[in-house]
């Protein structure tokens, strides 16, 4: 492939390693927010207020154990594949790829931010505190990763 012509072969194995966990800890993270924001809300609509919160907290409990970890995990190799990926910028300005990767990996940055402070330091976000915003910002890096190759 065009993209590992510059790699050493050790370099190569790395990285395509390193993208193998940074596909699955997102995976990991944004799936959960698509059962969140499409399912696990719903449950009001089945069971009442009181069998709601206790259902979410079962499951809940068990999120807060992988989760947060598999967005930490998804951003530190994200910034590592970036390092590899971004490229030198031209004179003429960042090309398409660099522009939409900076934007995507900002966006990203800010779900990590969000999900150190939650977890390592205990401090919930001011605004934005449902997983409803997270879920659009996860389903836009969906969708700017798709058009970063044309």
């Amino acid at each position: 492939m065009l993209l590992f012509q510059n790699f050493k072969k050790g370099s190569q194995i790395t990285y395509t390693f390193i993208h193998t966990i940074h596909i699955f800890s997102v995976f990991i993270y944004g799936g959960f927010l698509f059962v969140d924001n499409l399912f696990l809300a719903k449950m009001k609509q089945t069971l009442n207020e009181e069998e709601a919160a206790k259902a979410r907290e079962a499951i809940m409990m068990h999120v807060r154990k992988v989760v947060p970890y598999a967005l930490m995990v998804a951003v530190a190799s994200g910034l590592f594949l970036i390092s590899q990926l971004f490229g030198e910028i031209e004179e003429s300005g960042m090309s398409t790829f660099q522009i939409i990767l900076s934007i995507k990996a900002f966006f990203a940055l800010w779900l990590g931010a969000r999900g150190i402070n939650q977890k390592l330091f205990g401090i919930n976000p001011w605004v934005f505190k449902s997983h409803i915003f997270p879920f659009y910002l996860v389903i836009i890096i969906i969708l700017l990763s798709q058009f970063m190759y044309l």
